[in-house]
């Protein structure tokens, strides 16, 4: 068996899909490579047998040997936000260095629509997308919609207060479990696939926070009310809670491309992969109902 890269393995998505290539049975531990700008925080996967590398995206001298002898790689997208360009650049010098070691396949974490999203950092994506298909590489490019644990960030809060502020209108969501995506990546890894394709992985059904509100109130049993504001009156509310000044616009900019449609989309590739049905929203806020009601 040939062997499977995975970038950013000591994040939370890496973790899921290292831990899904182990489930699976299907390759040696040795055969799995996880990469990180630190190895030593992924010691309990070198201890069942992966092979650690270091890779450091802004340090391009690092990633000749990262991508030595890989047949697949994943390409995980890094949080570089605070810095303008920081993140395209970074995507650029991991392709480049897969493009330079030969790997026979990249895969990409990329976002749903990249090309009309506004989502702040969406040209990173699609600026990493054009440079994967510049490169030559045979790709398979996973536009992930959203994690349905991104709603840590907003349910808990508008729980505390009762009220969900909002601009994202009637607007549609498609969440989906993280642990459903890291299991459709592996299982993409792990695929046969010869052409280059896109797929966009989400959750079942699309919710407008309005019906999420409703379902986290019944699961909750708290009261949870919807305040649809403009993104001005939004942005103007979270710089009043302390939001830092760099992370609103992107925060706000998460509401308008639902408000404009761009986030709703719902496809059963995550099925198709998997082999079984992903995790419904209902059952993701009842198994963290403690978390959420805070």
């Amino acid at each position: 068996m040939s062997k499977i890269l995975i970038t950013g393995a000591a994040g939370k998505f890496g973790r899921l899909v290292l831990d899904a290539l182990l489930a699976s049975g299907k390759l040696a531990p040795a055969d799995i490579v996880a990469a990180s700008r630190d190895p030593g925080k992924l010691a309990s996967y070198a201890e069942k047998g992966v092979t650690l590398r270091r890779a450091d995206f802004d340090d391009a001298s690092t990633l000749d040997a990262a991508f030595d002898g890989i047949d697949k790689a994943l390409i995980i997208s890094t949080d570089a936000l605070a810095v303008p360009g920081q993140r395209l650049a970074q995507h650029r010098n991991a392709v480049a260095a897969a493009q330079k070691a030969g790997v026979n396949r990249v895969f990409y974490t990329s976002l749903p629509n990249a090309d009309v999203s506004a989502v702040t950092f969406a040209p990173d994506h699609l600026g990493t997308e054009a440079a994967i298909k510049a490169s030559g590489l045979a790709y398979t490019i996973l536009r992930n919609s959203w994690y349905m644990e991104n709603l840590f960030l907003s349910v808990p809060n508008a729980l505390q207060s009762g009220t969900w502020f909002t601009s994202a209108g009637d607007g549609k969501t498609s969440y989906v479990a993280r642990a459903d995506l890291a299991e459709a990546t592996a299982a993409a890894l792990l695929g046969d696939e010869t052409d280059n394709v896109t797929l966009t992985l989400t959750g079942p059904v699309a919710y407008t926070t309005a019906e999420i509100a409703a379902l986290v109130s019944d699961v909750t049993g708290k009261p949870l009310a919807v305040l649809n504001l403009t993104d001005a009156q939004l942005a103007g509310g979270m710089e009043a809670a302390g939001v830092p000044a760099f992370l609103i616009p992107t925060f706000v900019s998460f509401d308008t491309n639902a408000r404009l449609g761009h986030i709703g989309i719902v496809t059963d590739s995550v099925e198709t992969l998997t082999g079984r049905p992903s995790k419904t929203l209902r059952a993701f806020l009842e198994e963290n109902k403690a978390a959420l009601a805070g």
